[in-house]
């Protein structure tokens, strides 16, 4: 069970019988803090692998049925299935891969890592992330791209939070999988509004013009983030990037939401 990541409610709600409010309080506060060495991050018990143990890694959230081109979550299987909105409107990537769903503890744990720099929440996730993408391209090598392009994040946005999740991965996974990578083919002009909170059409919209790429991109290209929420951000830089000479676009996250 994995206790690390529910919300701190003990702290915030005064108990009648103080001694348990603060071994609670002691507790929640422990779950803020990076495990040490072997632990588990989210239930702080030992025999952690890269992190999780056992039994919260099988609480993951597995994105196992989704559409076969934005992997978005569905309700049912079915390896060729497309979603409504990808027939409606196919996108400019060929496919993503994202193993999990964007829900407990995987948003919980990505929030600390993204929002909070908690690295080690983000541990377990990016070196199962990279064993699942080295399976992935053993079984079909031709998926193999020639580039991995680290989602862009404006510069002023990166001094406020200290560094680029998505930089942060595709590092990870070019040493596990020798794919090189990059920060430099594709820039951000502009500040935007976050995306975060806003719908598909408003952060599509949001997102118009702000990409550039700087040199041309080889054929074969995996964009890599840290969640895909609406696609809107995966659709601009497959769109740029394809106008810049690249054939196939792939999309390469830790998680999907739901829509």
């Amino acid at each position: 069970m994995i206790k690390g990541l529910r919300s701190l409610s003990t702290l915030l709600t005064p108990k009648v019988n103080s001694g348990e409010w603060i071994r609670e309080s002691i507790q929640g506060i422990r779950g803020l803090l990076p495990a040490a060495g072997g632990q588990c991050i989210a239930c702080l018990e030992p025999d952690a692998h890269f992190g999780l143990c056992a039994p919260c890694r099988e609480d993951l959230p597995v994105n196992h049925w989704h559409c076969r081109c934005c992997a978005l979550p569905l309700a049912f299987a079915g390896d060729e299935t497309l979603c409504g909105q990808c027939l409606q409107a196919p996108p400019p990537f060929s496919r993503v891969i994202a193993p999990w769903r964007y829900r407990f503890p995987v948003d919980g744990m990505i929030q600390r890592y993204k929002y909070n720099g908690q690295r080690a929440f983000a541990r377990p996730l990016i070196n199962d992330f990279a064993d699942h993408l080295i399976a992935v391209l053993e079984a079909d090598p031709e998926l193999r791209p020639d580039l991995l392009v680290a989602s862009p994040m404006h510069p002023a946005r990166r001094r406020r939070r200290g560094f680029n999740q998505a930089a942060d991965i595709a590092e990870q996974i070019s040493k596990r999988s020798a794919i090189p990578w990059t920060t430099d083919l594709v820039t951000r002009s502009r500040q935007t509004r976050p995306q975060r909170g806003l719908n598909r059409e408003q952060r599509l919209a949001n997102l118009r013009g702000i990409y550039q790429v700087t040199a041309i991109p080889p054929a074969r290209v995996a964009i890599v983030d840290d969640v895909v929420t609406t696609g809107a951000t995966a659709r601009r830089l497959a769109e740029v990037l394809q106008i810049a000479g690249a054939t196939d676009v792939q999309v390469w996250a830790l998680a999907r939401t739901p829509g």
